[in-house]
C-alpha cells in the first residue's frame, strides 16, 4: 500500500521526461525488491472485528463436484467457485444458498465461517501487504510514469465508476497521445476487475513500469515505437477499495452498484453481452456470480466495451485474475470451439508459448466450467481482437507480498511474448 520509494524516485524524475529512462538511479529489479518487501505489523483488533461483521452468514464452502455440468450449475445457483478439483469445489456461499446447501441436490463436504476460514491467513492489506497499490497509490503512480515519459505515455480515463472514480488508462505510443487514434496494432492489458483480486492490478501495473524504464533497451523500444499500448490496471476500482476498506479483506468480488432489494454489486466478468445470464450466471442479486439486470448494466463495463470498439487497432489483450495459475481463451460460455479454425490455433500456440514463459497451464476456458457474460469472450466476438483470462499464480485471493516479484517477473516474459505477435497474432501459426 505504501510503495514509498517507487513514487519517490518516479516523482523526482518527472521534472525531465525526456530522459527519465536514463536518469532512473534505481534499477527495476532493485525497484521490485524494494516494494516487494512487507513490513512488520499486526492487525488491528477492530478491524477484524469489522470484517467478521461484514463476513456474518458467509461460509467458506467444499462441495462435491465431479464434472463441468455440475460447477456450472452451482454458478447458476449462485456458490462463488474459487477452486476447482478432480472431484470437488470450493468457494464462498452467502445466506441465500442456505437451502441449496441443506437440500439433497448438493453434498457438502466442508462448512467453515469465512471469518473462521480467513483467520488462518495473514491478510491485512494496509500492514503486512502494504506494498500492494491501493486507488490513490495505483492512480499516483500512474500519474508519474507518464510525467516521466511524457514523450511516449499519456494518462487518461475510460470513464468513472458507479461511485465516481476514474477508471485510468496510461497509454504507451510513440507517435499519438491520450485518446489521439492510432493506426498503429494495438494491445490492451486490463486488471482487477474482480475486487479481491489485487494482484491483477500490481501484474500490469508494473509491467508499464518495466516497459517505461527498459524503453531503449532494443526489445522493448522496438515494441514502443511500432505499438499502441494501453494499461488499466484497476478495472473496478470501487470495489477494489471497498474490500480493503475496514484493514482487513472483506473477500468482495463485485463492483458496487445498488441493486434491487438492498444488495450491492454486480459480477462485471458476468455482465458483458456474450450469452448474457446463460450458463454459469446467477440472475439473483444477492449472489458474487450475478449478472446484472442486463448486459452492460454497469459503467465499468459499457467503458471497456466503448473503450474497446472505438479502438478497432486492438488486436490482442489480456485481462488479469487471480487465482490458478491457468490461461485461458474463449470461449468461456460456452463449449463450442471458436468457429475460425485459424484463429483457434492462435489461441492454443500463444497459449501454450505463455504457458511455458510463466509456468502456467493453458486451455479453453469452458473446460474449467461454462461461465456466460465472460469479457474475453465479449472481446473476441466483438472486435476480433485475441483475447485471454491470465489466472495468476497463488494459493488464495491474499497470497501475501512475498509472491509479488515472482509474478511480475512472469508475467513481463508473457506481456513481451504477447506485443511480440501483436503487429500480426496469425504469425505463430
Amino acid at each position: 500500500m505504501r510503495n514509498t520509494l517507487f513514487i519517490f524516485v518516479l516523482l523526482a524524475v518527472s521534472a525531465c521526461p525526456a530522459a527519465a529512462a536514463d536518469n532512473l538511479n534505481v534499477s527495476y529489479e532493485q525497484l521490485l525488491r524494494e516494494i516487494t518487501t512487507p513490513p512488520a505489523s499486526a492487525s488491528a483488533p477492530e478491524a477484524k472485528a469489522a470484517f467478521a461483521a461484514q463476513a456474518e452468514g458467509r461460509y467458506w464452502v467444499t462441495i462435491k463436484a465431479s464434472d463441468k455440468r455440475e460447477r456450472t450449475a452451482l454458478l447458476e445457483a449462485g456458490f462463488d467457485i474459487v477452486e476447482v478439483e478432480k472431484d470437488r469445489v470450493s468457494g464462498i456461499a452467502g445466506p441465500e444458498l442456505d437451502g441449496l446447501l441443506s437440500s439433497k441436490s448438493v453434498t457438502v463436504l466442508g462448512k467453515t465461517p469465512l471469518a473462521a476460514y480467513a483467520s488462518s491467513f495473514t491478510k491485512d492489506f494496509p500492514s503486512q501487504d502494504a506494498i500492494y497499490h491501493n486507488y490513490q497509490e495505483t492512480t499516483d503512480l500512474l500519474r508519474s510514469l507518464a510525467a516521466a515519459n511524457s514523450d511516449i505515455a499519456s494518462l487518461f480515463s475510460i470513464g468513472k465508476s458507479v461511485e465516481g472514480r476514474d477508471i485510468w488508462c496510461l497509454r504507451i505510443n510513440s507517435g499519438a497521445k491520450g485518446e489521439t487514434p492510432s493506426s498503429k496494432p494495438g494491445a490492451f492489458f486490463l486488471g482487477n476487475i474482480h475486487a479481491r483480486e489485487h494482484l491483477a492490478n500490481e501484474v500490469p501495473l508494473l509491467f508499464a513500469a518495466w516497459l517505461l524504464e527498459h524503453r531503449n533497451d532494443a526489445e522493448a523500444k522496438k515494441y514502443i515505437s511500432s505499438l499502441d499500448i494501453y494499461v488499466v490496471p484497476m478495472g473496478n476500482p470501487d470495489g477494489a477499495e471497498y474490500d480493503i476498506k475496514t484493514g482487513n479483506y472483506q473477500y468482495y468480488r463485485k463492483n458496487m452498484a445498488k441493486n434491487a432489494g438492498g444488495s450491492r454489486g454486480v459480477d462485471l466478468n458476468r455482465n458483458f453481452d456474450s450469452w448474457w445470464c446463460e450458463a454459469g450466471a446467477s440472475s439473483y442479486p444477492g449472489a458474487d456470480t450475478y449478472c446484472g439486470p442486463r448486459a452492460f448494466s454497469e459503467p465499468e463495463s459499457q467503458h471497456i466495451k466503448r473503450f474497446m470498439e472505438t479502438r478497432r487497432n486492438i488486436r490482442t489483450h489480456i485481462s488479469y485474475h487471480t487465482y490458478g495459475s491457468l490461461i485461458l481463451y474463449p470461449w468461456g460460455g460456452s463449449d463450442d470451439n471458436v468457429p475460425d479454425e485459424r484463429d483457434r490455433k492462435v489461441f492454443i500456440k500463444a497459449g501454450d508459448a505463455m504457458g511455458k514463459l510463466t509456468g502456467y497451464y493453458s486451455q479453453k476456458s469452458s473446460d474449467m466450467y461454462v461461465a456466460t457474460g465472460d469479457s474475453a469472450d465479449w472481446a473476441y466476438a466483438a472486435t476480433g481482437a485475441f483475447a485471454f483470462t491470465f489466472e495468476l499464480e497463488g494459493r488464495g485471493f491474499y497470497p501475501g507480498s512475498a509472491i509479488v516479484k515472482t509474478s511480475v517477473e512472469k508475467n513481463v516474459k508473457a506481456g513481451l511474448y504477447l506485443l511480440s505477435i501483436t503487429d500480426n497474432p496469425y504469425k505463430v501459426i
